[in-house]
């Protein structure tokens, strides 16, 4: 079994989000090493609460070239988005940030496997990311033939990816690789990394922020799909463990609810997008009714008034 590490890229206006993601992991996850938060340097006092043990709070600098400098949250007025700005691009703004943070991240873990989550996850059943995760092949989630030449952001972005893999040949339509709770194996990214540097003549970090309309999961996964030796090393799945809600639609709790009653028994995870604007209060509430309700014993109906211990069925 390789190592497995937990990785999230988020920010300060996610830190509602990220608290109830923190709390469900500490809830229901076994079978990681830490769980590596990396913020913008000013939100580092802001997630200092969520330390622990296990839990490590990373300034973004850390992993950002010296060339690459935040501009001062005072001096942003003219823009609702974090900038981050360069002499060798334009600005780049804080949703690109995080991704070239996640695939850093992964870069400098001292684990082999790191399973990525972003803020707008939660776990509501317990988990071994480590048999997971950590198994000889790195799970990989792809939904195949999704991309449409025309689609209005995954088809942009795969034309991207292409430019920075120096991918020759595309066809449509094209998997696509973007899911929650996605694992990526050190070495393959690694790999990734050094083929941009060899398609584009730039370090990766200088390539994706010249290219910025990207994504680093169908980067990730479109550059194990080409590449046979990679490939041998991964276990291509198209059942997800968390069931996502990706429409910009809000959900009530009834709706919260019916979503963790229709997971499948390997889903394990929820993810509700936060465009969506749903509650997190309602997200929380529900969350945690689960939680009680699973832990509760269950009474045997041979034995009134005796508890019997409630077993969880683990996820495969």
């Amino acid at each position: 079994m390789h190592s497995v590490a937990l990785l999230t890229a988020s920010y300060a206006k996610d830190i509602e989000r990220f608290s109830l993601l923190s709390e469900s992991i500490d809830t229901w996850l076994t079978g990681y090493t830490r769980h590596y938060v990396l913020v913008n340097d000013e939100d580092v006092p802001l997630f200092a609460r969520f330390a622990s043990d296990k839990r490590v709070i990373v300034p973004a600098s850390r992993y950002l070239p010296k060339w690459l400098w935040a501009l001062p949250p005072a001096l942003q007025f003219l823009s609702k988005r974090r900038v981050w700005l360069s002499l060798l691009s334009s600005p780049v703004h804080g949703w690109h940030i995080q991704q070239i943070l996640k695939i850093a991240g992964v870069l400098n873990a001292p684990e082999q496997r790191v399973c990525i989550l972003d803020s707008d996850n939660l776990f509501f059943r317990e988990f071994d990311v480590g048999q997971y995760a950590g198994a000889e092949k790195t799970p990989l989630f792809v939904t195949p033939k999704d991309i449409g030449a025309d689609h209005p952001l995954h088809g942009l972005w795969l034309r991207t990816v292409d430019q920075l893999l120096g991918i020759k040949q595309r066809s449509f339509p094209a998997d696509d690789y973007v899911g929650n709770a996605l694992v990526w194996d050190k070495d393959t990214a690694r790999a990734m990394t050094a083929q941009i540097k060899s398609a584009t003549g730039l370090n990766w970090v200088l390539a994706l922020c010249r290219k910025k309309k990207f994504s680093e999961y169908l980067m990730y996964g479109h550059f194990v799909a080409n590449s046979p030796a990679h490939l041998a090393t991964h276990r291509v799945t198209e059942d997800s463990i968390a069931v996502s809600h990706w429409d910009d639609t809000p959900l009530d709790r009834p709706a919260i609810e019916a979503m963790m009653r229709a997971a499948s028994p390997e889903q394990v995870a929820l993810c509700i997008q936060s465009y969506s604007s749903t509650s997190v209060d309602d997200i929380r509430d529900v969350f945690r009714l689960s939680s009680r309700d699973r832990r509760a014993p269950s009474l045997s109906p041979d034995h009134m008034g005796e508890e019997a211990q409630f077993e969880m069925p683990k996820a495969r």
